[in-house]
């Protein structure tokens, strides 16, 4: 009997335990439970709706359709919208700036979130996405898909979208205002409606930007030359002594009326318009005469001359921005002319080298001043920046690394928006990455790199991303290391002896194979890595050209006779086809379809390789060679 009682007993200790360890458990993921929201249930239901405000705005509306048709398919619950006059309920998500927010008292100043800004709050049992008076809920609604429910757009045709039965929220409180105004980026991939409002674009579904009127290059538009000139040579340029059509004479009374009376009947076909650009053309000859030379000569700068042009238009259009380019001859600031608080700066780096950022390069010197001086009496400025290499779109071009540090640099003087010119054609090197990274970088500079671009290339290529973020990293050493410079109008070529020299090539080679087979049992992801491995295929069809004979040549001699290198007449037809598949439309800037690509190729190798005499033959020169005369000579 004792032993029995005694089995008994420890029987009921350790079931006494086990009952309050789970006890003990219930509770705590009770307390859990009481400081989250709980949206959706596991059974696809929720208590929650969705509410508006009793008038909402087009962007308003179109943010509660965007937050219910994604929890639907995160969740499987159907939440529904219901304007703010309805009753009061405990269980709602409060968008956009709502008769509630008033009643909740949660100390939102709306007027803090300006156009594009907003504030995603939990409020005990509420959650609040408000934003600012143009896009800003929208622009909150997909951060909180984002940020907090794990959704990610790498691009229009990649997305992830997780399914999550109980949507449990912890606390938020979350304010965001763009450190820009305006951010534009003009890469095709980005030319997608969705992908424009998630990632918080200021561009349309074109390309175009709604907020501009007249872009660039505007002074033949609004004084046109081929009216004009004939009888009126004086409105335009004199350069050395002689009247051209180049550009305008800025300081002739006759041409600031045409130009107020022609800009006045562009804005009433477009009222809608804010910006609307008074600029120089796309040339160097500016006017020299004596009173354009008088205002330039005082102030230091042919800014002079065109600022106090610029400012006397704006006069005229209070309402309006009048925006004029600081480019070329025009870059450096006045001395002493400040622009109207509605003159707007454009600002172009295209002189800027891209291997280091602007700040630590030496030979940046005199842009980064300009940026520094026109921060300093400007109150709107939008910087023209580059960020592909033109004659190669399809090509290597390690500067992913410095787009940060420039933005931050340009929004700490004073920079307002920001027009980062990628490729206006389909494709290119990392499109969808550097999109994707600077989109998220104009909206806040101070962003973490490093985890958006592993975030985006675990995303996009899957087990392939890391090999590819070693390629990027590796290429970017490459080219530190070897002190070359970066530039927008560069080539393969001429990266031969820098990030492209063979044995980086074979190393890259050897990186995008372990990425392939990394991802070989996904036919798709395989293509995402394929496509990624396009510009380095050109790079080296791009130096065989230039090599033409030997082991990375066209050509190499078997048995005594010249024949076409397998290697390069292997790639011709994928990297083409590949890029026909992806959409790619050029490989030059302005010319080269993949098509013409192919067949130039083919007629390269068709020519054939005709051993000249003075095939690898020593060369002496007759004449001195002029790139190697003594120093005191050069200078």
């Amino acid at each position: 009997m004792l032993a029995g009682f005694i089995i008994v007993s420890i029987l009921f200790v350790d079931f006494s335990t086990a009952y309050a360890q789970r006890r003990k458990k219930r509770q705590k993921e009770a307390l859990v439970e009481q400081s989250q929201i709980i949206l959706t249930n596991e059974d696809e239901t929720s208590r929650y709706r969705i509410l508006i405000p009793s008038s909402p705005t087009e962007h308003e509306l179109k943010a509660a359709h965007v937050l219910q048709d994604y929890l639907l398919q995160i969740s499987g619950a159907a939440l529904p919208i219901i304007k703010a006059e309805k009753a009061v309920s405990a269980f709602e998500i409060v968008l956009g700036q709502n008769e509630r927010l008033d009643e909740l008292d949660i100390g939102i100043n709306l007027n803090d979130l300006k156009k594009d800004g907003f504030l995603i709050k939990t409020d005990s049992l509420r959650l609040v996405i408000a934003g600012g008076s143009e896009k800003g809920t929208l622009f909150g609604v997909y951060t909180f898909l984002e940020d907090y429910l794990g959704c990610r757009m790498y691009s229009p045709g990649v997305k992830v979208i997780p399914e999550i039965k109980k949507i449990a929220i912890d606390e938020i409180d979350d304010l965001q205002v763009p450190a820009l105004d305006i951010r534009t980026t003009h890469y095709k991939i980005t030319w997608d409606s969705e992908y424009i409002d998630w990632h918080k674009l200021s561009h349309d579904e074109n390309g175009g930007r709604p907020d501009w009127g007249m872009w660039v290059h505007t002074f033949h538009a609004l004084v046109p030359p081929d009216i004009y000139f004939e009888e009126h040579p004086e409105y335009f340029s004199m350069v050395n002594g002689k009247r051209l059509p180049t550009q305008l004479c800025l300081t002739n009374p006759d041409v600031l009326k045409i130009t107020v009376q022609n800009l006045r009947k562009e804005i009433a076909e477009n009222p809608e318009a804010m910006y609307w650009s008074v600029s120089q053309n796309d040339n160097r000859n500016y006017c020299t005469c004596d009173n354009c030379k008088a205002i330039d000569e005082r102030e230091g700068s042919p800014s002079g001359s065109i600022i106090q042009f610029v400012n006397q238009v704006a006069d005229q259009f209070p309402d309006r921005m009048i925006s004029t380019l600081a480019y070329e001859y025009g870059r450096k600031a006045p001395k002493t002319l400040v622009p109207r608080d509605n003159v707007n700066i454009m600002l172009c780096s295209i002189e800027v080298y891209r291997d280091r950022s602007i700040e630590e390069d030496p030979t940046s010197a005199s842009f980064m001043q300009d940026v520094i001086d026109w921060g300093k009496i400007a109150k709107d400025i939008i910087v023209w920046d580059y960020v592909i290499q033109f004659p190669n779109l399809i090509s290597p071009f390690p500067n992913l690394q410095v787009i940060q540090p420039n933005l931050q640099f340009f929004v700490k003087n004073g920079v307002t928006a920001m027009f980062e010119q990628g490729n206006r054609e389909v494709g290119g090197e990392f499109a969808a990455l550097r999109a994707y990274l600077i989109s998220k970088l104009m909206w806040n500079p101070d962003s973490n790199v490093d985890t958006l671009m592993n975030d985006f290339l675990d995303g996009y290529y899957g087990q392939g991303g890391k090999f590819i973020r070693t390629y990027i990293d590796e290429m970017r050493e490459a080219l530190l290391e070897s002190g070359a410079h970066l530039r927008i109008f560069g080539s393969p070529n001429e990266a031969a002896d820098s990030y492209l020299t063979p044995d980086l090539i074979d190393r890259y080679e050897e990186l995008f194979d372990q990425a392939e087979l990394a991802v070989a049992d996904s036919a798709e992801i395989l293509e995402r890595v394929r496509i990624a491995r396009l510009p380095l295929d050109f790079a080296i069809m791009e130096q065989a050209k230039k090599i033409y004979t030997g082991d990375r040549g066209l050509f190499h001699k078997v048995n005594g006779r010249w024949e076409v290198r397998t290697e390069i007449r292997s790639k011709i037809d994928p990297f083409t086809d590949l890029c026909i598949r992806e959409g790619v439309t050029r490989v030059k800037e302005w010319s080269t379809s993949p098509d013409e690509y192919r067949s130039s190729m083919y007629r390269l190798l068709a020519q054939g390789m005709n051993e000249h005499l003075a095939y690898k033959k020593p060369v002496i020169f007759i004449s001195p060679d002029s790139t190697r005369l003594r120093p005191e000579a050069r200078e």
